[in-house]
Order: C-alpha cells, then structure tokens, then sequence
C-alpha cells in the first residue's frame, strides 16, 4: 500500500525552511556537532520527529566507500603579502573537519596573488586530476574565466569567495558586495570629514586591471560623493613593497594638499597607516579593509580609524558547505550570498579577535 504524500519522508531542506535556520545548522545537530543553541537545537529536534525524518547520509557515504574530493585554489600567504588568506583558509579547515566523516577530502592549492602564471601553471596542475567540486577565489580574472570553461567542460561545480566573476555558471558566489561595501565607506568619510576636502583612494596592487574587487570598491566610493563637489582623487600603486607604497603616497599628497580622507581598498591600509604615522598626519581620516593582525593592531594604537571586514573565515567555510551540500546533500544552495559589511573600531575589536580565535590579539600583544 502506497503512503500518501504528506507521510512521504522528507528531506533537509525542509525542515531548515520550517525552522527558518541554514542547512548547515540542521546538519549539525542530525549529527550531533556542536555550534547550535539548545533553544534552535530543540527546535529542529521537534520538527524533526514531527517529520518522521530518517536521516540516512552518513550511512550512504560509507556504504559506498567512495571518496569525495574539493579542491580549493586561493592565494598563498608569503612574506610579500597581509596575512588575510589565513582566515578564508581557517574557514576551509573548520568545514573539513564537520564533514571528514562523511568520506570528504579536501586537496589545498595555492597560487601567487602577484604572479598570474603561478595561477595557470597551479590550474593546469588541478585539471590533470580533476576533484568532484572546487572552491575559487577568482583574483585574476580572465585566467580564471579559461579555468572554469575547463571545469565547466569536465561538469565540475565550482563556488567563488571574496570575489565574483558575473554572467558565469557557478554554483554560488559567498563574499562581499563589492560595490556596497565602498559606498559604505563613502558615507564613513562623509561623516567624519569636511564637506569640501579631498578623499584619496589607493589601490595597491601588482594587478590592478585584473583585481576587479578593487575598482568596484572604488566604483561604490565614487557613487556615493557622484553629487558632490567633494573632488576624488585615484592613486594606482603598483609595488607592494612600503618604500614605494610611501613614495607614491607622498607624490599623490604633495599635489592635492586639500585631502583629509585615504580610502585604500585592500587590506593594505597598515603600510599607509606606517607612512602617516612617520608624516605626523593626525588629522586624516583612514579607511581600509580586512580583520588581519597587523591591520587590527594599527587601529587598536589609534593610526587607522576604521577597517571594512566582511567575515573572510565564514567565507571559506560557507564556500565548502555549499559544495557539500550539493554533491552530498543534493539540495540546492543560495546562488549569492552577501556577507554582512562590519564596521571596526578600536573599541569594537576585541569582540572580532575572540570571533577569529587570534592567538595573538593586540592585548596579548601589549602585555
């Protein structure tokens, strides 16, 4: 005797929509994981039973004894560079170990953020073996357009973070609104500076043309002062090294004397923050981005007065879950997901250094 369709047992899906919590969550607590109040853990326990739902997944994945494998391209972190991609990279080992016991394996690639054919040669490398899912951080862009042809060809899901290449196929894209994120600093400058000064952007890197993350930042900055007789003033640098990070800088300064404001649109803002510092320029305002250790101790000595951060860590994990929850799951994931656009201070810090779990936090730092 058929059951009638509303005894038919149902999935995941389902009840994450009827506890209104992410896939991810019910999961955690199917499996007994920890990271869930007891009030949601409850919940979804109750909806659970109401459903009747016979979770078989882990059962089906060790049955079959095969292995699934992700693959993860994104910057190494060198001596040359902030250490921002520690933090996606913690995200990535965090979501390994959830879902190892299911037979998933991640594989680790990295390329060289300043060396686009240390992106092609370690894309090629992928290609020859090719993983069930990949995770991308799309920074050049027409290699890694070629890249994921490849992958597209080979039926290979792909999720991007921290940047999004539009009018591709891939399965999601978790990281910041770009553009949002620079209007939002706009309004930051607007607030804390005279309404006719000047406001310098900075965009440091080796390859600006190909680092579209940057100029859309740029792009929401400009948007937000496109009424305004407030002039904007671009600075492209292209050697990350501080002397010519400070050369540049005092070039660009010198000609436009009427400037209060630096926005620098990476995670660069340290080594400007160093120049300023050594400058006596108390009196500009300094904007950049990203929750790294040298960044969080300049603004916690008062040289830089707000970092843009949009959660790097959960970009990372969020990007793994997306493809676990595709390939082992099988339900669909959110096609765009926006981290929140977070505001530091230094009074506002701490909470982050315990959020990121820093081992070397600037109170630890000062003692």
């Amino acid at each position: 005797m058929k059951k009638k369709a509303a005894e038919q047992p149902l999935g995941v899906k389902e009840i994450a929509r009827r506890a209104n919590v992410a896939i991810a969550t019910v999961d955690r607590v199917i499996h007994n994981r920890p990271g869930v109040s007891l009030k949601t853990k409850n919940k979804i326990e109750q909806i659970i039973q109401e459903l009747n739902y016979q979770p078989n997944i882990l059962a089906r994945r060790l049955a079959s004894r095969k292995v699934l494998r992700l693959a993860t391209l994104i910057p190494k972190v060198s001596s040359e560079e902030t250490d921002f991609w520690t933090l996606p990279l913690a995200g990535i080992q965090k979501a390994e170990e959830e879902i190892k016991q299911f037979g998933v394996k991640i594989e680790p690639y990295y390329f060289d953020l300043n060396d686009r054919k240390s992106f092609v040669k370690t894309a090629k490398q992928m290609l020859k073996d090719p993983a069930d899912g990949i995770l991308l951080a799309p920074s050049f862009i027409e290699e890694s357009v070629s890249f994921i042809r490849s992958c597209s060809k080979l039926n290979i899901p792909y999720v991007f973070i921290n940047s999004d290449i539009p009018q591709q196929e891939s399965l999601c894209y978790i990281g910041p609104d770009l553009f949002r994120s620079g209007y939002q600093a706009g309004q930051l400058v607007h607030y804390c500076t005279p309404r006719h000064s000047g406001i310098l952007v900075l965009n440091i890197s080796r390859e600006i043309e190909d680092h579209h993350h940057l100029l859309r930042k740029e792009e929401g900055l400009r948007a937000y002062f496109k009424d305004s007789k407030r002039p904007v003033i671009k600075c492209d640098i292209r050697q990350t090294d501080q002397r010519s990070i400070e050369k540049e800088l005092s070039k660009a300064l010198q000609h436009h004397p009427g400037i209060k404001a630096i926005f620098v649109t990476n995670s660069r803002v340290a080594a400007v923050s160093h120049y300023l510092e050594k400058k006596g320029k108390k009196d500009t305002l300094l904007i950049g981005y990203d929750f790294t250790q040298e960044n969080v101790l300049r603004l916690d000595q008062g040289h830089i007065d707000f970092l843009i951060c949009q959660q790097p860590q959960e970009q990372g994990y969020r990007g793994i879950m997306a493809l676990y929850q595709s390939l082992v799951l099988k339900v669909p994931v959110e096609k765009t997901h926006f981290m929140p656009i977070d505001i530091i201070t230094k009074e506002n810090h701490q909470f982050y250094c315990d959020l990121y779990d820093f081992t070397d936090s600037p109170d630890k730092r000062r003692k």
